[in-house]
């Protein structure tokens, strides 16, 4: 039998157009010979739908646009991720077959951490589902379902025979994430002794990104086909079950399983009249398996893909932002350009007397390297204005203080017209450092409709500045700003470690509160002073006001700010500025 693993990129609650996509990728399938082709979970409407699957006409729509595909499925069978509103609302893999939808398995499995809400939405499925198609028994889960040992694809196995078992999922992109599936795939097959199809979704979706990387694992042979991240493929892979049944027997834990972990009814459904063409009858296919990527790679695509398809969904065309000649805004144009195209890309520099030389050669050394346009407001004759109408609102015990925010927020401002006036989206280009410690300005350098790197620590920044210049070969991130500390200018010889400890410090401690949940004790016992970690994680505690107003941004860490992180804003703690 030969599988095909469709990781598309779907549009949350674009029913019409989900459909047409998948029914053009099953033709390209079926053109290689496939004769049993799986798509990600939810794919019909697109993943997270959200709130949409309150809505009855949503439902529906899902419903009709099923049946409308159903209708389109001729011997090749389709299994789609879809809704299904029954008794309750499941979240459902359908399996389609010469005009009909022939079964419903529903996930049993609901996610309900980090970013998942799926017991908000979803009643958990109480029965397996194998299906037999060209003789070779098929088991069908649902993402979460194989993220357990002991879950529904032992059952699945065990009481109904599968040799070959697919995983439809919408498994986001973190770091690592990859070989993290990679492992559990592998788990899952060498204890169910079963050969596991794992296809994943691909593209942008608000702050999540599905980075695909579709695979194919085989108890006796290891990974034997695995798709690119990050870009729409249809795997083939033609599945041999040799050797399975005797292993099976060999090692007969499936007889230990069907005297005690029955946990729910298993249906068997055999689709009658398959009958693949003769050997030799096929499409050759080409080698199957992709190489793990770097790091650096595999994080910069991630912010590709997610910008990309921001813009690209929100039905934008270009993009806008300020260029201050630093780090941050550096990284967002090269990686802006990349994604868009340098003639979609527009820079904005807004001096002040504060500004450095420094900031205006590296502004002007970027937007040559990269080919992208360049405006330019001076705002001090702004600034000016304001203080001769306003001064007085300016007065009080944080003065200083003020006078720096207005400055950024007259930036956002000036960038905020320009969204409007033409219709471009407005990128912030703060990092998850600054984001952590409040060192960021409210309707200021935090306006904008999206945030690409706000998931990046500052030492990552860096790290992939310079990775770009490297595979670029030529300085795309000039040197004088990669190697400038770190300032705001927006006061006097200002610079990031007047108001931060130095980032070098700072991120692992970040990193270690944040991302691993460590306690200011267990931090401080890896070297830190006590008191600098006190210091950081009040602060980091003190700005959930401010991030809960921050724009949303790609998801690159297991921790990310915004779904993944839900601290109180409204709790014991000292007073904040804005």
């Amino acid at each position: 039998m030969r599988i095909a693993l469709a990781q598309i990129n779907t549009v949350v609650g674009d029913l019409d157009g989900n459909r047409g996509h998948i029914l053009e990728t099953l033709r390209e399938a079926e053109a290689g010979g496939a004769d049993l082709v799986c798509f990600p979970e939810l794919s019909l409407c697109g993943y997270p739908p959200e709130d949409l699957l309150l809505k009855k006409d949503f439902l529906a729509g899902c419903a009709d646009s099923l049946a409308r595909l159903a209708c389109e499925v001729g011997d090749t069978v389709a299994v789609v991720g879809t809704p299904l509103a029954a008794e309750d609302i499941f979240n459902a893999a359908a399996v389609m077959h010469r005009g009909e939808v022939v079964a419903m398995y529903r996930k049993r499995f609901l996610p309900n951490y980090g970013v998942f809400d799926e017991n908000r939405y979803f009643a958990a499925g109480r029965e397996g589902l194998v299906i037999e198609v060209d003789g070779i028994k098929v088991g069908i889960t649902i993402c979460e379902d194989i993220w357990y040992p002991g879950g529904p694809l032992e059952s699945e196995v065990a009481y109904g025979g599968a040799e070959l078992a697919v995983n439809l999922s919408s498994s986001p992109y973190h770091k690592g994430k990859q070989l993290a599936r990679q492992k559990l795939v592998e788990s899952r097959a060498l204890d169910a002794m079963v050969i596991m199809a794992y296809v994943n979704a691909v593209g942008g979706q608000d702050e999540l990104v599905f980075d695909g990387g579709s695979m194919v694992f085989h108890p006796l042979h290891g990974r034997v086909a695995c798709a690119p991240c990050f870009e729409e493929y249809v795997l083939l892979h033609d599945v041999d079950v040799t050797g399975i049944w005797a292993q099976r027997t060999a090692r007969p834990i499936h007889r230990y399983l069907r005297q005690d972990a029955l946990r729910a009814p298993t249906r068997v459904l055999e689709l009658s009249g398959q009958e693949g063409p003769p050997a030799g009858g096929r499409p050759t296919l080409p080698p199957g398996d992709e190489g793990q990527l770097a790091d650096e790679e595999e994080v910069m695509r991630a912010l590709l893909q997610g910008l990309r398809d921001y813009v690209r969904k929100n039905g934008f065309t270009d993009v806008v932002f300020g260029l201050s000649g630093g780090i941050d805004s550096a990284l967002t144009a090269a990686l802006a350009a990349r994604a868009l195209g340098p003639e979609r890309v527009h820079g904005v520099y807004l001096p002040s007397r504060f500004t450095s030389v420094v900031s205006h050669q590296g502004t002007q050394a970027l937007v040559e390297a990269l080919g992208i346009s360049l405006e330019t407001y001076d705002i001090d004759e702004i600034l000016e204005s304001y203080m001769d109408r306003a001064e007085a609102s300016l007065k009080g015990p944080g003065e200083s203080v003020a006078m720096e925010n207005l400055q950024a927020r007259i930036r956002g401002n000036i960038l905020m017209g320009i969204s409007n006036s033409r219709g471009w989206l407005v990128l912030a280009t703060g990092n998850k450092s600054e984001l952590s410690m409040g060192y960021c300005t409210l309707y200021g350098d935090m306006a904008g409709g999206f945030a690409m790197i706000k998931d990046l620590f500052k030492s990552e920044v860096y790290r992939l500045c310079h990775y770009i210049n490297h595979i670029e070969g030529r300085e795309v991130v000039p040197a004088l700003v990669l190697d400038r500390e770190p300032s705001a200018e927006l006061r006097e010889d200002q610079k990031d470690t007047d108001t931060l400890p130095p980032y070098e410090l700072l991120d692992p401690i970040l990193e270690d509160y944040i991302e691993n949940g460590l306690s200011v004790e267990e931090i401080a016992a890896r070297g830190f002073a006590r008191e600098l970690v006190e210091d950081v994680v009040r602060r980091v505690d003190a700005n959930e006001y401010k991030r809960r107003q921050a724009p949303v941004g790609i998801k690159i860490t297991p921790r990310a700010f915004g779904r993944d992180w839900r601290l109180p804003i409204s709790a014991h703690r000292p007073r904040r500025d804005l």
